[in-house]
């Protein structure tokens, strides 16, 4: 099984749920407002005067699916900045792997 993480400026979130839905991905888990520090400086979404949040997108699935996912998402990912990262994981428990 892969992992793929995602984290991306908020405002480009339907975008790229858009781009996963096309490049068929079945279910994903989606993290709001999520600061931290990174190429484009300190996110902090509790900061009023600059309100500035990420949101990080978490999948898994079949090595075969991530390759497709990862082709279909890479050249729309330099335009929403951010990052995107690939691993290996193991399926614990949950409902059966739908890939």
């Amino acid at each position: 099984m892969k992992r793929i993480d995602i984290v991306i400026d908020e405002e480009a979130l339907d975008d790229l749920l858009e781009l996963c839905r096309a490049a068929g991905v079945r279910g994903y888990t989606v993290i709001k407002q999520a600061g931290g520090l990174g190429s484009r400086g300190e996110r902090r979404p509790d900061d009023y005067a600059l309100e500035e949040k990420n949101a990080v997108v978490i999948l898994a699935c079949e090595e075969k699916q991530a390759e497709r996912i990862i082709m279909s998402l890479r050249p729309k990912l330099k335009d929403f900045g951010g990052m995107c990262l690939l691993s290996d994981c193991q399926w614990v428990i949950g409902p059966a792997v739908s890939y």
